[in-house]
């Protein structure tokens, strides 16, 4: 049975009030709330377990060490991997953004192309950027239509024996639209030898990842977005692919011998794991996933898209507003302006007063609105804790709003 009233009992922060209102947390898509299950993990780690790991041979140590490379099994079938070591653990889907766009230099010359969308956060843009200008390579972006749909057609056109990196995300942070990736890598095998880069931080809280189906040869997310704390976060890749591929960082770890005549790496997954990691959260990402496992990956997909059906059927009955991707496949989130209201966080702040948080301005995502001609939205997006009578104090909130700055 979903009980949502048990799902809510579970995360303490949602009985706190806010400018003297309860808590309507709807910017889930900069991150989750934790669930009580997931604090006691981080809170047991260091009053229970505090210690290095894979380094020492003394009791606490050694269970440290079992607890985190457990935490990597549970997310190895989480997301499906064949192998635990091709399980990364990162500090987020930047770090594994960068940690890839940095590894592939050597594999990219002038004239080489990079494939990316104009549906993609600041951290699928600027890292090949970078690596762009490492290499003399050139980046191309897949348009989108006045949907935010991208436009497949454009895709078609740029795939060439140039192009060597494709790199899309699975659902756009902005939009909540989700991206047919399972036909772009399809295009891609079909036509290129590139590396496909999956960045899932707004999919791996929604719904079900299955990397060895979706043939990608990297998949990024984030623990903070699916109920794990901050600084967590994991980088996916195929076996062959990581032991081919250099190092990202160099130091402790991630060495097999270290000498001033050289220096060999340790095999996978320490190769890419250098100097001391977040044990505890990286325990605590393991103890998200079996929140999320608990709940039911289905079940939490199927409330979710509840609610944003809901949302968006009683926010468009407000007139004046415009949802942007409102005929697009999307997920968890609704991102909107109030005509003649020319500044998102005017309203972000009025909903505030009563409680409301949610997220405005360009959500890192300057191109996205520079198509549409506008400087940032108001992003609601929800969780499996959230309700349907929060989206309903969300519309009245939204109609104050309009109401005082018409």
């Amino acid at each position: 049975m979903f009980d949502i009233q048990e799902i809510r009992s579970q995360f303490s922060i949602l009985d706190r009030e806010v400018n003297g209102k309860p808590l309507v947390y709807l910017d889930n898509a900069a991150t989750s709330q934790k669930p009580n299950s997931v604090l006691e993990v981080c809170h047991a780690y260091y009053t229970e377990l505090n210690a290095n790991v894979h380094r020492g041979i003394h009791t606490l140590s050694q269970l440290a060490t079992e607890e985190m490379e457990l935490s990597r099994r549970k997310i190895q079938k989480f997301i499906n991997a064949e192998h635990d070591f091709e399980v990364i653990f990162t500090k987020g889907t930047t770090e594994g953004l960068n940690l890839i766009s940095y590894i592939l230099t050597q594999k990219l010359k002038k004239d080489d192309e990079i494939i990316i969308s104009y549906l993609e956060h600041h951290s699928n843009i600027v890292p090949w950027q970078l690596l762009c200008e490492r290499t003399g390579a050139k980046l191309r972006v897949i348009p989108i239509d006045e949907n935010g749909i991208l436009q497949l057609d454009y895709f078609d056109e740029f795939l060439s024996e140039k192009t060597k990196v494709v790199s899309v995300n699975q659902v756009s942070n902005a939009l909540g639209i989700v991206n047919p990736i399972e036909e772009i890598i399809a295009k891609t095998r079909k036509n290129t030898d590139a590396y496909v880069v999956i960045d899932g931080a707004q999919s791996a809280p929604h719904f079900n990842i299955d990397v060895q189906k979706m043939d990608c040869d990297f998949f990024v997310f984030s623990g903070h977005k699916m109920y794990a704390p901050m600084g967590t976060g994991i980088l996916y890749g195929k076996r062959e692919i990581l032991e081919a591929l250099p190092p990202f960082h160099g130091g402790g770890e991630m060495i097999a011998t270290c000498s001033f005549d050289g220096t060999t790496y340790a095999g996978l997954p320490f190769k890419y794991e250098a100097g001391t990691p977040n044990v505890g959260g990286n325990i605590a990402l393991g103890a998200a996933v079996d929140f999320m496992n608990g709940v039911g990956r289905e079940n939490i997909q199927n409330h979710e898209n509840a609610l944003l059906e809901y949302a968006q059927r009683h926010l468009l009955e407000i007139e004046g507003l415009k949802v942007y991707g409102e005929k697009a496949k999307r997920v968890g989130v609704v991102s909107f302006n109030l005509e003649g209201v020319g500044i998102s966080s005017d309203v972000g702040m009025i909903l505030d007063k009563m409680g409301i948080a949610v997220r405005t301005g360009h959500h890192c995502t300057q191109p996205i609105m520079e198509f549409f001609n506008i400087a940032g939205t108001v992003r609601a997006s929800f969780a499996v804790y959230n309700t349907f009578e929060e989206i309903d104090l969300l519309v009245e909130g939204v109609k104050k709003a309009q109401r005082m700055l018409s």
